[in-house]
């Protein structure tokens, strides 16, 4: 899958209306197979953005969990400390 699309679930503040229209947008891209779609495609990429950035919030409000919610400056922590040991 994308390494764009980070998880959005269990974090607090929740994730942002911004945050999940990107994660759909990257998911757009990378089904499509472009980053920037032709004027012909534009509107049905721009319709598959916006239901399933909808879906996403409807999926991320319906979700329960007894874990605690995660700190984004500690997970963030976490992800460039794995970056370095992987790239150096």
């Amino acid at each position: 899958m994308c390494r764009n699309i980070r998880p959005l679930n269990n974090f607090e503040p929740p994730a942002t209306r911004d945050e999940v229209t990107a994660a759909a947008l990257q998911f757009v891209r990378k089904v499509s197979g472009t980053t920037k779609p032709s004027q012909a495609n534009q509107a049905a990429f721009d319709q598959a953005v916006a239901e399933i950035a909808h879906i996403t919030q409807h999926l991320l409000d319906d979700l329960v969990t007894t874990a605690p919610p995660k700190n984004r400056e500690v997970e963030a922590e976490k992800a460039r400390a794995r970056a370095r040991l992987r790239y150096g």
